[in-house]
């Protein structure tokens, strides 16, 4: 079992979101550099898969951020 990015986020909030969806479909992840985000901070909270999961998680997520648009 490997890790891989599947997104990036600018906050908190919108990342944990972006996780609760994937698991509502099946998908494990786990996020990383959660608290190293902050106001003016150029680190981004990583949303990390298995990479069996990638594209699949990807695809949901993109479907997901094409509705909110």
């Amino acid at each position: 079992m490997a890790l891989v990015e599947a997104a990036r986020f600018h906050n908190e909030v919108e990342a944990d979101l972006a996780r609760s969806r994937l698991a509502a479909e099946g998908i494990d992840s786990v996020l990383f550099d959660v608290g190293m985000s902050w106001v003016g901070s150029a680190i981004p909270v990583r949303l990390m898969v298995d990479e069996s999961d990638e594209d699949e998680a990807r695809r949901l997520l993109s479907r997901d951020r094409d509705g909110w648009a």
